[in-house]
């Protein structure tokens, strides 16, 4: 546990260090990456000065556009759900929240990855503070089609194909079926299908296909771009459709090889082509301790040597990056395709501070806004991969990703952008070294996003909706304007549909294509596989060539979505059309009727707060930053604290506006506490709230995201549980 004695603290000039994170920087870091502590901590003094007073101000013009939109709806109540919309939206201009666009422009950023630029495909978000977890994600670049359809409902249990302890042929037929399918249709043979395929030669530079006395070839001959082994019996066959490659993997030896007319024992699919390493809203580090933990995974990841070991099924494994892949291209040369998703990182954004260094600028001591700290730390420990002294490469353009998210504004951009200038002065970089994708995620962010690119196009590299975070802010931003829909109903509000085309529309504009990521948010049930290749299709049909996916599973399953869709023709087409409607996007997601029965109000009630208990109760007291919390009706959901911040608002809204009471909330907590125990039964670490519902902190802590909702800065969740994180380790 981080002791937070200031008496214990190493002073560095303004900056009182403490211990484990000095100790860690100074003895695993700086020697590693060939920094001088003199003049790193020297810099970082220097940046923390500049930038404090910068970041403070932004924080306040946030509080003070706030306070001017929660009296303009006090002075300008909402009939039936509808408000004076021109006026409200000359408002918005009057008061700089709707800011006028400039002269069109396009992005400029070089020394950017294909995998950014070029390579349609899933990312994956992971806490990088587990890593278990950190390490699964980074080897997601590569997922077994046969393991990804078997292990879930892709794959009906009707007929014979459930999934038993034992392997089941039946299921295991059906899934060789489905994978054949896949190869059918975006591989095609001249003649028949890969049911039919008795092997394979590579003869003359060309894949030659058996079946049975006679041969065929693929219909697009370009589509062969390598094999593994001999040609005369080779191993692997490696296809590219689209950018992105397949593995049809061959071993006459293996359990599922032996038994096919070809020998294929599995179809490997290039997958997580992307992942995002996660600081923020998945991950729980309130001090020094918390942060070490996910500074040392990421220098791991950045120096290719993290590994973790752990126990499954009773044995001791040990995990560790993937090595690259290596093929023989047809005409015999050498090709080598990367083994790991290209890792960006996800600092924390502007609001939260942090105890791992206290800074004195004249009036006390006073907690490091962490988005500063992040901002020197993780370049620092990336140094030697920027510089390519790594066996196992991240990126090969001598580049490093930045996620920022929850920025408000240009402005907020611009202090970005100016912050990843000064740490790249600080560590000797050159300048744009560091890239920066910006979560298209809060509503002034959204209104003004081609002046938020402008303020970062020699740098930007990504734009991705968050509609969960996006609709947390719109609900706090029009909290007093009245009692929102229904939770289950916001996806169908006016606002939301226009806020997608939107992003895609102004990063189309401002030159994402071949350029940048343009990207889409998270399917948030990774038991739910079947219904992610119904719905998840749109994000690529909608141009974007990246979507985020809950596991390395969901990144297989997703990745076919994009053989299905050439998103790089999509883009070309949907470059033409008119752009999104603003004033849809403004519009406030306001119940016209609000005469809810009182059992559509009480379910309501329920699936909010059982969400929120059960995503608390582990942050707090177990530290764990991202969760599959079962609902009300048991179904798994992948919860972190944009999901948290919705729900807490949504309460909070219909607080305000007397839809529900606070007493009648407070039953409905405490009896959702009890179901939350429930489910947890079986965690042998898991501290229940119902046996004790006073002195939980727990608990309190979720019913403080309600009934303190309204006075949260955007409704963020993080400090509140912060302090009840930090009041249960006994570091306040």
């Amino acid at each position: 546990m981080s002791q937070d004695s200031h008496a214990s603290r190493i002073q560095k000039g303004i900056l009182a260090i403490d211990p484990l994170m000095y100790n860690f920087v100074e003895n695993e870091v700086l020697p590693t990456v060939g920094v001088d502590s003199e003049s790193y901590w020297t810099g970082f003094e220097k940046v923390v000065k500049e930038f404090t007073p910068r970041n403070k101000a932004l924080l306040a013009t946030r509080t003070e556009l706030q306070d001017k939109i929660d009296q303009w709806h006090l002075d300008h109540p909402a009939k039936n759900g509808e408000i004076d919309f021109p006026v409200y939206k000359q408002f918005l201009i009057d008061i700089g929240y709707l800011l006028p666009e400039g002269n069109d422009f396009k992005i400029s950023t070089e020394n950017v990855d294909k995998e950014i630029t070029e390579i349609a495909g899933p990312q994956l978000v992971v806490p990088v503070k587990n890593g278990r977890y950190a390490l699964n994600a980074t080897n997601a670049r590569w997922g077994s089609l046969y393991d990804a359809l078997y292990g879930t409902d892709v794959i009906s249990e009707d007929n014979g194909q459930e999934t038993t302890r034992a392997y089941n042929p039946k299921r295991g037929a059906a899934v060789v079926a489905y994978a054949k399918n896949f190869l059918d249709e975006h591989f095609a043979l001249v003649l028949g299908s890969y049911t039919e395929v008795t092997g394979f030669d590579v003869v003359d530079g060309q894949l030659v296909i058996k079946q049975g006395e006679t041969t065929t070839e693929l219909q697009v001959l370009s589509k062969f771009v390598g094999y593994v082994g001999d040609a005369n019996s080779p191993s692997g066959i490696l296809l590219k459709n689209h950018n992105l490659h397949v593995e049809i993997q061959i071993d006459a030896n293996n359990p599922i090889g032996k038994d096919d007319p070809a020998f294929i024992k599995d179809v490997l699919l290039e997958s997580a082509i992307s992942v995002i390493q996660d600081c923020e809203d998945s991950v729980a580090a309130v001090d020094a301790d918390g942060k070490v933990a996910v500074y040392r995974n990421w220098l791991g990841l950045m120096n290719g040597d993290l590994q973790d070991t752990f126990k499954k099924d009773g044995e001791m494994q040990t995990r560790r990056q993937n090595p690259d892949r290596e093929y023989t291209t047809p005409e015999g040369g050498k090709l080598i395709l990367p083994g790991r998703a290209l890792l960006q990182i996800r600092n924390v954004g502007h609001l939260m501070q942090n105890p791992s260094i206290l800074v004195d600028l004249g009036d006390g001591q006073e907690e490091v806004f962490e988005g500063i700290m992040d901002a020197l730390m993780t370049p620092l420990m990336a140094l030697n991969d920027i510089r390519g002294n790594t066996e196992r490469a991240n990126s090969r353009t001598g580049s490093m990703y930045i996620v920022k998210p929850k920025m408000h504004s240009p402005d907020e951009v611009k202090f970005a952008n100016d912050l990843f200038n000064a740490s790249e002065d600080v560590l000797g970089l050159p300048r744009y070294t560091i890239k920066m994708g910006i979560m298209d995620e809060e509503r002034r962010m959204t209104v003004n996003l081609k002046e938020a690119i402008r303020q970062a196009k020699e740098r930007v590299i990504f734009i991705n909706t968050g509609f969960l975070d996006r609709t947390g802010d719109e609900m706090h931003t029009s909290m007093n304007a009245g009692p929102f829909v229904r939770k289950i109903k916001m996806k169908a509000q006016e606002w939301q549909p226009a806020y997608e085309q939107w992003n895609v529309d102004i990063g189309l504009e401002t030159g994402f294509k071949g350029h940048g990521q343009i990207g889409k948010g998270m399917w948030a049930r990774p038991d739910d596989m079947k219904e992610m290749m119904v719905q998840k299709i749109a994000h690529p049909q909608e141009g974007a060539n990246t979507a985020w996916v809950p596991s390395p599973t969901g990144a297989t399953l997703h990745s076919m979505h994009y053989h299905m869709v050439d998103v790089a023709e999509v883009q070309s087409r949907l470059k033409s059309r008119k752009r999104a409607n603003i004033d849809e996007i403004l519009t406030i997601p306001l119940a016209k009727d609000t005469a809810w029965t009182a059992e559509e109000a009480q379910t309501e009630l329920e699936n909010n707060a059982q969400g929120i208990l059960g995503y608390v109760v582990r942050w707090v007291n177990q530290g764990i930053g991202c969760s599959k919390v079962p609902d009300v009706n048991n179904v798994g959901l992948m919860e972190d604290r944009a999901t948290l911040r919705i729900s807490s608002q949504h309460i909070a809204n219909w607080l305000l506006h007397g839809i529900v009471t606070e007493a009648q909330v407070m039953e409905v907590m405490k009896r959702m506490a009890k179901v939350v125990d429930g489910q947890n039964a079986n965690d042998p670490s898991y501290q229940p709230m119902a046996t004790d519902f006073d002195n939980s902190i727990a608990f309190q802590a979720a019913c403080d995201l309600i009934f303190k909702g309204r006075e949260q800065p955007s409704g963020y969740t993080e400090p509140l549980l912060h302090h009840a994180r930090r009041a249960l380790k006994g570091s306040l």
